[in-house]
């Protein structure tokens, strides 16, 4: 954007200079110069002026083609990224809809103090974009904690297990790299598979090993529902019939109803 306003501006005053121009008439002149329309009505005079002047021609057509060129790839970059973004979280979607949403209502029964923040995820469909900010701000403070004495390391593992290749392609996927927040919670996700499924027997565990496992599931637990979160207001603002499915079948109602009444 720099270089055409240069250029002009040295062509502006340049021929002011050389040609003795008014401001007014040099900058037109400088226009319809770079501009290749060419009118004819004003023209250089002298030598010096008419050598300004291809100079002009020279690099003022070639900034303005630069400048063309780059806007065209620009907007073509954000069509192409507004497309990825929404493949990207279809994905994402399928993720909960195979894992996360399971995963969430598990951990929500393991935390003794969701029933202090459960209405807060009660999303609807007049949600603005400025009430999932909102929440999510306000959200930030609270404590994702799992209770050890709910959790049911035995159910938890089999439900990782079920769900391990989906969690292996997805991890495959090259694009989630892009998705730092979403590639974070997959590995969170994967290591908390494997650290359950590397125990041949959840009898009798050490507490201190329990207390290690609880540690994974909270940083599940918090990442779940801050994507969660990101999801939701992605639906709502481009998908609204799967944001009303998703919307019933919140993980963070106790007893999720997905017929409409």
């Amino acid at each position: 954007m720099l270089l055409p306003v240069a250029v002009v501006i040295i062509g502006t005053f340049g021929m002011m200079g050389i040609e003795h121009l008014s401001f007014i008439n040099a900058l037109y002149y400088t226009i319809v110069t770079i501009a290749t329309v060419g009118y004819g009505d004003i023209t250089p005079v002298t030598t010096s002026g008419k050598i300004f002047a291809i100079f002009l021609i020279i690099v003022g057509i070639g900034s303005f083609v630069t400048l063309l060129t780059n806007l065209i790839e620009w907007f073509s970059q954000r069509r192409q990224y507004g497309l990825h973004k929404r493949r990207l979280n279809m994905l994402i979607g399928v993720f909960f809809t195979e894992v996360g949403n399971q995963l969430l209502h598990i951990f929500t029964s393991y935390d003794a103090n969701i029933n202090s923040v459960r209405h807060e995820f009660i999303v609807t469909a007049q949600w603005s974009t400025k009430d999932f900010e909102q929440l999510q701000k306000k959200l930030s403070s609270y404590k994702y904690t799992i209770v050890p004495k709910l959790l049911d390391l035995e159910m938890l593992s089999r439900s990782l297990k079920d769900k391990g290749d989906l969690l292996v392609r997805q991890l495959e996927n090259a694009d989630f790299i892009e998705n730092e927040s979403y590639a974070e919670l997959l590995w969170a996700v994967v290591h908390l598979r494997d650290e359950l499924a590397a125990r041949p027997s959840f009898y009798n565990l050490p507490e201190n090993d329990i207390a290690h496992i609880v540690v994974d599931a909270q940083r599940v637990y918090t990442l779940l529902a801050k994507q969660w979160l990101d999801y939701m207001m992605f639906l709502k603002a481009h998908y609204p019939f799967l944001f009303s499915f998703a919307s019933r079948t919140n993980p963070f109602v106790e007893n999720p109803i997905a017929t409409i009444s």
